[in-house]
């Protein structure tokens, strides 16, 4: 495709002076709108306005200034159809063979925090409209979306013509541009308005900000990215690093998990993570206790971890945390005695998080072909739907022990299994394939610290034999779902064993 005529109207005025001379050297008729028609004017290129085109100027304070036959109908009218061509003819419309468009910075306007009737007028109409229409009809229409595309549309020129699979390209990433561009919108206005999010809909847009291209994905031979999922970035998506080399993409899977899991604690709180499954965790008067605990669950997996804290990130727990060999820490803040000794362990990857709520409320996952979809699962259980399914209830003592692996349990991957005692986690079993070798793992890592623990297990128990095996080895105490067919054999089990057992009625699986 050659282009005759092309109509220009950016916001991001970067390059674009060196396009349009690049374009005006091709004999490219040139037409734009205000802001973008003084910049080619100020550079001495011919260019013709767009009121001239439509006959009718900007009205609605700019509001309104391309949406006219004469625009879209150049743009829409098909090459090869003889009707089209005549339609055109009739009007006394030109064919416009490209559209250069840039949108308006919505991102920029919101992020800055302006006020809700500020960041509508920075939404983009005309642009958008532009870009799909040039798009659908991108056989014989350019849809330049960004000044990234301008090098390689003049080198297609100079080469005589712009190739189909060049326009192809292009039509794609204009699509791309205003879906994304329309979802962030979408995303913030839900926030500013205080629309609740209305679930699993029919369709569903996922915006996406890029944040940082990442070395690779899990593996060397993947690419990866971080995108924040709104204008604003908000939870671990806004995180700044203070420290430490470029987090990789399992950094940031076990960074979520072991954020999730301590911002979940009630009290001063700590995490240990490993492969996105927390191998220690605990509750403390102090953070510095916590984490202790925490890395004192099991050690051994411990080593090159990463650790989630609930609290402020003190000097105290900074020299702890110095002492060991470890991947990352997620805070919600750091001291600046404490900033200043990790400095001293430059490989330590340090994450402040801030005082920023995420307000994702839907998780997205792909599969082949396509998106999972589901809400979150965050936040306590309702302690009244907790049920003592057992003779014997749980002592007070239990009780801390139990709602401590409840909350815990959760970020563990299924099927999984937690003993706690004393306010710490002394034993995890995760990700096995049956729930009684979960147990086992569990007990096995507890060792003699299974002796008086409080079980938690994500999901009922099947049968009788995994409590049973917890019973033997010292757990008073222990909490799951419940809802099992063989539910009256378990309690059975736990009253023969003297057990304290609990149904909360609510699974929690994490695959």
């Amino acid at each position: 495709m050659i282009p005759r005529l092309a109509l220009l109207g950016v916001d991001d005025k970067g390059g674009l002076v060196e396009f349009a001379q690049g374009l005006h050297r091709h004999s490219v008729q040139l037409v734009a709108t205000g802001g973008t028609e003084a910049a080619l004017r100020a550079a001495s290129l011919p260019v013709v306005p767009i009121a001239e085109v439509t006959g009718m100027a900007e009205m609605l304070d700019g509001r309104v200034k391309t949406l006219h036959p004469a625009i879209h109908a150049g743009i829409l009218a098909r090459r090869e159809d003889p009707s089209h061509l005549a339609t055109l003819a009739e009007h006394h419309f030109r064919p416009i063979d490209m559209v250069v468009v840039n949108l308006y910075p919505f991102v920029t306007e919101a992020a800055a925090g302006h006020s809700l009737d500020q960041v509508v007028e920075a939404i983009d109409i005309g642009g958008p409209t532009l870009l799909r229409a040039a798009a659908k009809n991108w056989r014989s229409v350019a849809a330049v979306s960004s000044p990234e595309q301008y090098s390689e549309i003049l080198r297609e020129l100079d080469r005589g013509d712009i190739s189909e699979e060049v326009l192809s390209r292009l039509a794609v990433r204009a699509f791309e541009l205003t879906s994304s561009y329309d979802a962030l919108i979408a995303a913030d206005l839900r926030v500013r308005m205080g629309v609740g999010d209305s679930g699993l809909r029919a369709q569903v847009a996922v915006p996406g900000l890029l944040r940082q291209r990442l070395r690779y994905g899990e593996n060397p031979h993947q690419t990866g990215a971080i995108y924040s999922g709104s204008c604003v970035p908000r939870g671990l998506a806004a995180a700044q690093q203070i420290q430490g080399g470029e987090l990789s993409y399992t950094n940031w899977l076990d960074a979520d998990s072991a954020w999730r899991t301590a911002t979940s604690l009630q009290a001063p709180g700590a995490v240990v993570v490993k492969h996105t499954n927390p191998c220690g965790a605990a509750e403390a008067e102090t953070t510095l206790l916590a984490f202790e605990r925490a890395y004192s669950c099991d050690t051994r997996s411990a080593y090159g971890g990463v650790v989630g804290l609930n609290q402020p990130l003190d000097l105290a727990t900074a020299e702890a945390l110095a002492g060991h060999f470890l991947e990352l820490v997620v805070a919600p803040s750091v001291t600046e005695e404490a900033a200043a000794r990790l400095s001293g362990r430059p490989r330590l990857r340090v994450l402040v998080v801030g005082d920023s709520p995420s307000q994702s409320t839907l998780e997205v996952r792909s599969i082949d072909g396509g998106l999972l979809i589901q809400t979150t699962d965050r936040g306590a259980d309702p302690e009244e739907s907790f049920t003592v399914v057992s003779q014997r209830p749980p002592t007070s003592l239990e009780w801390g022990q139990l709602r401590l692996a409840w909350q815990v349990v959760r970020g563990v991957k299924s099927n999984a299994i937690v003993l706690c005692r004393e306010g710490m986690a002394v034993g995890i079993g995760a990700g096995q394939m049956s729930r009684v070798e979960a147990v086992q793992l569990a007990v096995a890592r507890a060792g003699d610290r299974s002796a008086g623990s409080c079980l938690a297990s994500d999901a009922f128990f099947p049968m009788a034999d995994g409590l049973e095996l917890a019973a033997e080895s010292g757990v008073t105490a222990a909490i799951h779902p419940g809802g099992s067919i063989r539910d009256i054999e378990v309690i059975a089990a736990a009253d023969r064993a003297g057990v304290a057992l609990v149904a909360t009625g609510v699974r929690h699986f994490r695959h």
